[in-house]
This record gives C-alpha cells, sequence and structure tokens, in this order.
C-alpha cells in the first residue's frame, strides 16, 4: 500500500484535484508514517494539506489536524 503526503507553505488551501497532479508529495507504505510525516511537516512551520492511499483513504486538512491532534493528546495523558 502506498499513501502521498501532500504539504504546502503556512496558510495553504485545498488542494484543487488538477493543481495535485503538479504538487510535490512524499510517499510511505504505512498510514502511521504517513501521519508521522505530517506531524514533521506540521512542526517545520508547512502544512500537511491531503494524505491519499491507494486504499482509498483521503484525509484532507482537517482530517489530518484531528488525527494529529488526538496523537498530542495521547502523549500527553499517557
Amino acid at each position: 500500500m502506498t499513501y502521498r503526503v501532500y504539504s504546502g507553505p503556512k496558510g495553504s488551501g485545498e488542494i484543487a484535484p488538477f493543481a495535485k497532479e503538479q504538487m510535490l508529495y512524499k510517499e510511505f507504505n504505512a498510514l502511521d508514517d504517513a501521519l508521522s510525516w505530517a506531524r514533521h511537516v506540521h512542526r517545520d512551520g508547512r502544512v500537511p494539506l491531503l494524505i491519499e492511499g491507494d486504499d482509498g483513504t483521503r484525509l484532507d486538512r482537517r482530517a489530518i489536524g484531528d488525527a494529529l491532534g488526538v496523537g498530542q493528546r495521547e502523549q500527553v495523558g499517557g
């Protein structure tokens, strides 16, 4: 399975389907690795915009933010 993480500079909006073809992305074999990269991108001051998987997984900015927020709460409360 392959997951692609698209990112952009702070303030970037949603990715239009036609623009996605021209954007750079980083690929991962596991969703956990893709989310870890999204967390790294966020800490670097950029914005993870979209995670797409060959299995039909599609996480937009909001879903990625929710997933990253859950991970942060688990680390603090654990």
